[in-house]
């Protein structure tokens, strides 16, 4: 088993910046591919950004690409999702998400085996 615990969340302004950290414990071992995914009130779950285990390899939606940025430190266990120039469309609950896939599409949530419970990030306009 892989636990999961997100921080970082809050309620911030349209242009301000936040930092997810995902902290992961347990059966660290099995993690290869991280991500985020996010769910606004009354719509479906969303992808993100992913990250293979090196690094090297990212995803992001195209509505966050350039704004937002993933990161790792395997050391640490935790991955990060810096957040900068926020929208309100922005606003959801933002989960961490960790798979043994190492080739294999990032944006399907169908292919991690372990969410976390979500931080809430409220932009307001």
């Amino acid at each position: 088993q892989v636990q999961l615990v997100e921080t970082g969340g809050g309620l911030v302004q349209a242009g301000d910046s936040l930092r997810l950290s995902c902290a992961a414990s347990g059966r660290t071992s099995s993690i290869y591919t991280m991500g985020w995914f996010r769910q606004a009130p009354g719509k479906d779950r969303e992808f993100v950004a992913g990250i293979s285990w090196s690094g090297d390899s990212t995803d992001y939606a195209d509505s966050v690409k350039g704004r937002f940025t993933i990161s790792r430190d395997n050391a640490k266990n935790t991955m990060y999702l810096q957040m900068n120039s926020l929208k309100p469309e922005d606003t959801a609950a933002y989960y961490c998400v960790v798979g043994s896939f190492r080739v294999g599409n990032m944006r399907y949530g169908g292919n991690y085996s372990y969410w976390g419970q979500g931080t809430q990030v409220t932009v307001s306009s």
